[in-house]
């Protein structure tokens, strides 16, 4: 992933620095229990601990001629450690050390997209308790529906965004597995224990049957998994750009005073964060397709995944680091006008309460067709002339013989529709 879009904590764990210490952690774990094993003499898991040294530069230069990337590794680290060096990777394939490392690498880009998750249901719990109250028109379709609160909103994106890192846990339980099952996975040239050596070694679990890789649909799960919260991550964007819009402006990024919203035009203040992680969540979901491609690959192992993993590895987990980095900051930053939203809810003259006027004839012994069907005509009349809908209702003899003026009146009750609200909020913050 460029840098605009990387953070540098995750970004360190794709380097190739990093990649090749977690190979030469492997291959020391594995030669320790070789040595347990008196599969090849004692001492040299310590003297290639002592001795080894990861020189990216080398490994490369033996990689241009022996195109190779393990074997030029191994080259590497034997020139370091000397007659040691050629007692690691005994009975090994490539994949052993690769695959397994992939997993870890992915385990621990996890953890800071776990701490990214936990830190935006922090923020959510705080807006959401704040505004909890806060009375905003909701709205089906993109057109007014009836009365709920800015804190409801925000506490539907923290219960999805709760199971985002139930989820996310879930994901990483399943790619946490270490194979060290040798050419086509049947432990014919390493002995099953070194692979259990491995995996405590690592804090992975055993891949209980490996065909020389790892199978793939424990990748697929894992990258399907970052494509839903990166669909949770737009959802929450797509709402903060709808609700900014200057006809509406119930919502607004942060703008900084020095800040400059538009080349051309010096008035404009553009929700271009949150129109950032539209576009960076569309990459993310992109990389699903290829991660379940992966999944057949021929006989007990091909290469056709290989350079896929090497770019949605990386780019998946940082692209999505950056995007929920960024939300927090949004949400936590985020002007909100509750003035603004009581006068939105108000330009429909009280549409709104239609439902509640249908349902109070049905009680009063109306059939649930007619007093849609009365309802309806008068929210008509009322759009169409630009009246209160109350103003409508009150003048049919017919509704006021079934409820009073008075109780009429009370039909259009904002408290009405929020009166469950801590009903709601007692069963998402227990």
């Amino acid at each position: 992933m460029i840098e605009r879009y990387s953070r540098k904590e995750i970004a360190k764990i794709w380097e190739e620095k990093n990649k090749y210490q977690i190979w030469l952690n492997i291959e020391i774990a594995a030669a320790q229990a070789m040595e347990k094993l008196k599969l090849i003499p004692k001492g040299v898991a310590s003297t290639v601990r002592k001795k080894a040294k990861i020189n990216v530069d080398r490994i490369h230069k033996i990689e241009n001629k022996v195109h190779h990337d393990m074997i030029a590794f191994l080259s590497s680290i034997t020139e370091k450690v000397g007659n040691h060096g050629k007692f690691l990777h005994k009975g090994m394939t490539s994949s052993d050390v690769l695959d397994t490392c992939f997993n870890f690498q992915l385990a621990q880009a996890s953890k800071i997209l776990k701490k990214d998750i936990d830190e935006i249901l922090q923020v959510l719990k705080n807006k959401s308790l704040r505004y909890k109250n806060t009375i905003c028109v909701g709205r089906s379709h993109g057109i007014h529906a009836e009365p709920t609160t800015f804190g409801l909103k925000l506490a539907s994106f923290y219960e999805e965004f709760k199971r985002n890192k139930n989820r996310l846990e879930r994901a990483v339980k399943e790619i946490s597995t270490c194979a060290i099952s040798g050419a086509v996975g049947n432990f014919a040239n390493v002995d099953p224990r070194v692979e259990a050596h491995v995996a405590k070694k690592m804090g992975l679990k055993i891949e209980p049957i490996s065909s020389q890789i790892i199978p793939r649909d424990r990748h697929a799960y894992y990258f399907s998994i970052l494509a839903i919260i990166a669909g949770s991550i737009e959802r929450v964007a797509t709402e903060i750009r709808n609700l900014q819009k200057t006809e509406v402006q119930e919502v607004e990024e942060f703008f900084e005073k020095k800040q400059k919203g538009s080349s051309a035009m010096p008035h404009k203040k553009n929700p271009i964060l949150s129109e950032n992680l539209t576009g960076l969540t569309r990459m993310v979901r992109s990389y699903v397709i290829p991660a379940l491609e992966n999944i057949s690959l021929w006989h007990e192992r091909d290469i056709s995944h290989s350079s896929v993993e090497r770019n949605i590895g990386p780019d998946s987990t940082i692209t999505l680091d950056f995007a929920l980095h960024r939300l927090k900051n949004i949400l936590k930053n985020m002007n909100v006008y509750p003035k603004k939203m009581l006068e939105n809810l108000k330009i429909t003259n009280g549409l709104i309460f239609s439902q509640r006027v249908m349902l109070e004839l049905t009680k009063n012994g109306f059939s649930r067709e007619k007093a849609y069907t009365i309802v309806q005509k008068h929210a008509q009349n009322s759009w169409k002339n630009n009246m209160p809908l109350y103003e409508s209702l009150v003048k049919d003899k017919m509704v006021v013989k079934k409820i009073t003026a008075i109780n009429l009146k009370k039909m259009f009750d904002l408290n009405y529709h929020t009166k469950k609200v801590n009903i709601i909020f007692k069963r998402i913050f227990k």
